[in-house]
């Protein structure tokens, strides 16, 4: 069965930025399993898994438009230290924030004199990435896991958490 649209797809996969960086892999770990075509994978490697099929292994380059996206200057901004009062903080912690577009990851970039500079970008935006990737299987979504927009364990609907598709 080929990779598209509604399918499941179980995969191995490690990313690499375009200097050979290793920035995460399943190798050694679960593989990932999910629904194409709900969002859950950046584009660019969505878009490279359809027609491939179980047993495919495969190099995927994904410019970071494709990605994560560009970064935009307008997410980094200067926040009073005194938001962070009574918190130990430094640089590369990460809070949520409330923006006008609802919560968003926001990064520390620096501490400075009053000010707090923090980054609203996700860390991998801005980079093109390279995806190697194993396909250990394909499948057909059921009709339940494609209402609830995820896959269920073995054992029904999220056997691993019980409230998850209240």
């Amino acid at each position: 069965m080929n990779i598209s649209k509604n399918t499941v797809v179980k995969m191995h996969y490690s990313v690499m930025d375009k200097d050979g960086n290793a920035i995460d892999s399943s190798f050694d770990n679960e593989p990932l399993e999910f629904i194409i075509g709900t969002g859950f994978l950046i584009p660019g490697l969505e878009t490279a898994l359809i027609d491939k099929k179980e047993g495919d292994t495969f190099t995927a380059e994904v410019p970071a438009a494709e990605g994560y996206g560009e970064r935009h200057d307008g997410l980094m901004q200067a926040v009073p230290k005194s938001m962070f009062e009574g918190m130990e903080i430094e640089p590369g912690m990460q809070f949520r924030a409330t923006t006008d577009e609802g919560e968003q990851t926001v990064i520390i970039i620096e501490i400075q004199d009053e000010d707090v500079v923090i980054d609203g970008n996700h860390p991998l935006s801005g980079i093109d990435l390279t995806f190697d990737v194993e396909v250990l299987g394909v499948r057909e979504a059921t009709p339940e896991e494609l209402e609830h927009g995820h896959i269920h364990k073995e054992g029904g609907c999220c056997a691993s958490n019980e409230d998850c598709c209240d």
